[in-house]
């Protein structure tokens, strides 16, 4: 059995179907679902969150909610990824997450967020991806080396595909996230 994890990025504006639907193609291939909308309200985030967990429910994946805290918990969704500052700030009132992750981009951010209790860190962006276009990319040989340094699982983010996901588990990762790939 692979420990390799592959997580699942939504994004919306990506994909050719309503979100539930993308979620139960997923079945099988992901295990985790995180629900990225940041654009939404809060109260439009609740209600794609509820129907992206029944999705998850029934395809056997995880689904991790992304900065709604507030509507995470009232859906009962029991894991919550945030990015560094919100974390930082936001910290103690995670106590009711069982999976709690965080977004960083430097060794130091992935140290604070570790000793602050985070489970898990997305370190990016690991190659060029239009997602974020003009950021430079960290490539293998950084996502090593921070690997090695953290203690949490560290999971791979930006411009991973089928044909370079090989590169980031020979580097250390626990896992690679995908957008792009697995939107459409």
């Amino acid at each position: 059995m692979c420990s390799f994890k592959r997580i699942a990025v939504s994004n919306r504006g990506l994909c050719p179907r309503p979100l539930p639907e993308q979620v139960r193609r997923l079945a099988g291939r992901v295990d985790f679902f995180l629900l990225r909308e940041k654009e939404l309200t809060e109260a439009e985030y609740e209600k794609l969150a509820a129907e992206a967990q029944a999705a998850c429910r029934e395809s056997g994946i995880t689904l991790i909610c992304h900065t709604f805290t507030a509507a995470a918990a009232r859906i009962g969704c029991s894991a919550i990824h945030l990015p560094f500052e919100a974390f930082m700030k936001q910290r103690a009132e995670l106590e009711g997450f069982s999976l709690r992750g965080v977004s960083v981009h430097t060794l130091e951010e992935g140290r604070q967020v570790q000793k602050a209790g985070a489970d898990y860190v997305t370190f990016s962006p690991i190659f060029e991806t239009a997602c974020k276009p003009g950021a430079p990319a960290k490539g293998t040989d950084t996502l090593e080396q921070f690997c090695r340094k953290m203690r949490i699982p560290v999971y791979a983010l930006g411009g991973i595909t089928e044909k370079n996901e090989d590169l980031v588990k020979q580097a250390g990762a626990a896992g690679a996230c995908r957008m792009s790939d697995f939107m459409k």
